[in-house]
């Protein structure tokens, strides 16, 4: 990754004295003042205080049972199924019940093991360039350019979506009151000399493509902004937000619960799904579940229970790792990303985080983190914000569902009711709230509540039956003709 834009002979040389200064140099004088909980936690920092919905419901309720039939049922309980739930408890009528089935405990996910931010996902640039080399792969039918002014459209339609998402997070914080220590000051993200050309290019086309949340800053304000010390400009995402991700979830469920036709049950691994006629059964650790509709809710794990999306959600592990004290300059409430890692203050304690390995299908959700990676990304630390103490307390992994193009299928799975929101590529909370609203509004058959998420872009079909899947028409190839974000 260091050195991709070299030959290969070139290329391990660089890389060995790299390493070499990684392991005899940046990475001991980064740790000279750094210590480690005996043993060291693998809980989640967020999860670290206990989960209010732990168990749930029979903590309290020993004798509960599942529900014998539902309207809908949710396989997954982190950032989109507790949306699901949410949306469900504000649209649906009191005869339309919903239950959410959570095979451990709500945000024990990637949903309470990541940064903590509330991001606008991939930049326009960075969308058109993802889906561009697939495109080329299944859409041999159209020229150059049409492949491209169709990747521009993909971009288009993901950034309107993600605009709306952090925009609908942040009133539905402010409305139900949500305490999860939410502050909007931005994300920034470095980019060394090499990525400068890069960098320039993809503001222009933000501010071309009228979704300008994606700009550029001066090393100096990199500084000022979140502490970083960086000699090249960096990217800025203008509206990012610094959030607690658990606790997130966990204030969607309390306003979802507060309605009779939306059930939580904890701990219920659903282990296959059987259609049988309009109806699917759901065979789960505790018995069967009769539903008219589905929502796998369940990202990276998807693909344990639908083996035929093997390779369209892929599970892939990013890791973290926290500890009370660090750099002083790292400031609290902004994103901060290195160009192979990221930080971030939260009260006493600063996380520093990084990775994205794939990883075998039954691996999702394992914490697995290693030690070297999270002496690297100390000496990063290091580099970029000078010298510090710090004694390590937690350090785990996750796992986030990426696909071929990196772009979500948020849709229907089959050609009757059961729906699947995935493949979000590390930027679940771009995606997962305002497409779980899209999806109930589907389901609920609300008419005045837009669909952010149209088939011919989202369906899963693009990447499973690209052959037969229905693609958008080829707008004019012009960028000023897109809509304003």
């Amino acid at each position: 990754m260091q050195f991709a834009d070299a030959g290969w002979t070139a290329r391990w040389c660089r890389f060995l004295v790299w390493s070499l200064r990684q392991m005899w140099g940046a990475i001991p004088d980064a740790l000279s003042e750094v210590t480690w909980d005996q043993p060291i936690s693998r809980v989640p920092f967020w999860l670290a205080a206990g989960n209010p919905w732990e168990n749930h419901p029979w903590r309290d309720q020993p004798a509960a049972v599942l529900p014998q039939q539902v309207d809908t049922a949710v396989i997954g309980c982190g950032f989109t199924g507790a949306a699901a739930a949410y949306h469900w408890s504000r649209g649906a009528p009191s005869d339309r019940t919903l239950v959410v089935l959570e095979m451990e405990d709500p945000a024990s996910g990637s949903s309470g093991r990541n940064e903590g931010l509330v991001v606008m996902g991939r930049y326009f640039a960075y969308v058109r360039r993802t889906v561009l080399p697939y495109l080329t792969q299944v859409r041999s039918d159209l020229t150059s350019s049409e492949r491209e002014q169709l990747a521009d459209q993909f971009a288009g339609v993901y950034c309107a979506a993600a605009y709306k998402n952090a925009d609908l997070v942040e009133q539905t914080i402010r409305r139900e009151a949500i305490d999860c220590d939410y502050r909007r000051e931005g994300w920034v993200q470095a980019a060394d000399e090499r990525g400068q050309k890069s960098l320039q290019e993809s503001v222009e086309l933000a501010q071309k493509s009228g979704y300008t949340d994606w700009t550029s800053i001066t090393s100096e304000s990199v500084r000022q902004r979140c502490g970083m010390q960086v000699r090249h400009n960096a990217g800025f995402s203008i509206a990012a937000a610094s959030f607690h991700p658990a606790r997130w979830v966990w204030g969607l469920l309390e306003a979802a619960l507060k309605v009779p036709q939306v059930e939580l049950f904890t701990r219920t691994r659903v282990r296959s799904i059987v259609r049988s006629g309009d109806d699917y059964h759901l065979e789960t650790s505790r018995g069967l579940l009769v539903a008219r509709h589905v929502i796998n809710a369940t990202e990276s794990y998807t693909p344990l229970l639908h083996p035929e999306l093997h390779d369209v959600i892929q599970p892939t592990q990013t890791q973290a790792a926290m500890g009370r004290g660090g750099p002083e300059d790292v400031r609290p409430s902004v994103g901060i990303s290195g160009t192979s890692f990221f930080c971030g203050r939260h009260g006493r304690h600063v996380m520093v985080g990084s990775d994205a390995t794939r990883v075998p299908d039954r691996e999702a959700g394992r914490i697995q983190p290693s030690r070297f990676l999270t002496k690297y990304l100390l000496a990063q630390l290091h580099q970029h914000f000078g010298a510090f103490r710090m004694r390590m307390t937690h350090e785990w992994s996750g796992t986030v569902g990426y696909t071929p193009d990196e772009f979500p299928v948020v849709g229907l799975l089959d050609d009757h009711r059961q729906f699947v929101i995935g493949g979000m590529a590390g930027s679940g909370t771009a995606v997962s709230f305002n497409a779980a609203r899209c999806i109930c509004a589907r389901i609920l058959g609300t008419a005045d509540e837009p669909d952010d998420y149209p088939a011919k872009y989202f369906a899963p079909s693009r990447l499973q039956r690209p052959d037969t899947h229905t693609w958008p028409q080829i707008d004019p190839p012009s960028l000023q003709d897109l809509p304003a974000g």
